[in-house]
């Protein structure tokens, strides 16, 4: 029997309850050992709860009870959870965790202190879907030269109305809070830190690069209007929130930004709260994995097969999935060196000479127009749209500040990368 305790009870840990006794037999049978849930720890022991174990508000009493072989911390957050996490891996326990969070910040000081002892972490990055066996063990064969992500479904559920419907942000990020899909302060999705904290994770699987969330490149979905769709749209493309971990030359480009889609890549069609990923390996080639990204019982599957994993004896040994430098040299990318296509939306006096001044601007950085776009607005102002050649992040930056000081142009530019 391996007896597991669960600290912080939520929906997740509510969810990893029920199934470990609504699934037991098969559970059982699979990890050739019966489960149990020894202790839940909760902030409030009152609250009504769809579950049948024992509960207390003392971490203590999972972390310090010999009986206890698993801890499974649920909590959220980054300094508490590390400092339960760290006890449980000190006092010899095997840890399950979903914290993505507490990963971003701790995942290599966690790995060391783990050593032989399992710690497993697939429900921390896209809910059900096994993206961390798959590249920990599925394709570690490969070298891998990208990930490319939608990894966090509230924002791809924002973006799916806003394009197939033709909603504007605000009303659909309300829908999405009605729903239950947002949190009643959506930062964190909307705003790219829970996708870049799923992406820093798969990034030191794949990479082993030790990067914090600071270091990237992270910019959300606000600002995003039915004008960025419209251009979308007649174009070709899908508007979506990417995390994009690439290796270029000896550096790996680390970066989430909402971004335009061909919509003929496979990740054009991932819509609604749905997370997909496609990771391309230098043997492989590409390798596509799809499913649902959060909610209690698809979190939970993921929870309960690093359970299941454990029990079996089996463990990828260390925690990351390696003992040395996965390649040598590999940095971080300065964000400056980046190298995309670009769209940019301006707000513009709507008369002539305009469009000769933008062009001069852009020139004067050698960037490129491939196309272009001019909607007429009110009060003597149009839109203007266009699409750009190839060229480096330092010189758009750099084209957006000085067409700031153009006149003629009303607000600071809208900028979102292209991706193909």
């Amino acid at each position: 029997m391996i007896k597991i305790g669960i600290i912080g009870v939520g929906t997740v840990g509510e969810s990893v309850a029920q199934i470990l006794e609504a699934n037991r037999d098969i559970i059982t049978a699979r990890a050739g050992k019966e489960i149990v849930v020894k202790k839940g720890v909760v902030r409030n022991l009152s609250k009504p709860r769809n579950i049948n174990i024992p509960l207390t508000t003392d971490a203590d009493e999972v972390l310090d009870d010999p009986e206890i072989d698993i801890v499974v911390e649920l909590m959220g957050g980054v300094e508490e959870p590390y400092r339960v996490v760290q006890k449980a891996l000190q006092n010899g326990k095997a840890v399950v965790t979903a914290n993505k969070a507490l990963l971003a910040y701790h995942r290599y000081e966690l790995q060391e202190t783990a050593g032989d002892i399992p710690f497993e972490f697939e429900a921390s990055v896209a809910g059900g879907i096994p993206i961390i066996k798959s590249l920990r063990e599925g394709l570690s064969a490969n070298h891998i030269e990208s990930i490319k992500g939608i990894i966090n479904g509230t924002a791809n559920y924002i973006l799916t109305k806003m394009m197939n419907e033709g909603v504007d942000f605000a009303p659909v990020l309300k829908e999405a809070q009605e729903l239950g899909y947002a949190e009643a302060d959506p930062t964190f999705d909307i705003g790219g830190f829970d996708a870049a904290h799923k992406l820093l994770i798969l990034a030191s699987i794949a990479y082993g690069i030790d990067a914090k969330p600071e270091d990237i490149l992270i910019e959300g979905i606000e600002q995003i209007t039915q004008d960025d769709i419209s251009f979308a749209k007649e174009f070709g493309y899908t508007i979506k929130l990417l995390g994009i971990a690439k290796k270029v030359g000896e550096c790996v480009e680390l970066r989430v930004h909402p971004a335009l889609v061909p919509q003929s890549e496979m990740i054009a069609k991932v819509d609604g709260v749905m997370n997909g990923i496609s990771v391309i390996g230098d043997k492989v080639g590409e390798t596509m994995y799809y499913g649902p990204g959060a909610g209690g019982n698809a979190t939970a599957s993921a929870v309960i097969s690093d359970i299941i994993a454990i029990a079996r004896g089996g463990k990828a040994s260390p925690m990351l999935g390696f003992k040395r430098a996965l390649e040598s040299g590999l940095k971080l990318l300065n964000r400056d060196e980046i190298v995309s296509k670009y769209y940019l939306r301006l707000e513009v006096a709507d008369k002539p000479g305009v469009l000769s001044a933008v062009s001069k601007v852009m020139g004067e950085q050698n960037i490129s127009i491939e196309t272009m776009l001019q909607k007429p607005g009110k009060d003597g102002k149009a839109t203007l749209l266009l699409a750009t050649h190839i060229c480096k992040e330092s010189a758009m930056q750099e084209a957006i500040n000085k067409l700031q000081t153009i006149e003629s142009v009303k607000e600071r530019p809208v900028m979102i990368r292209m991706e193909s």
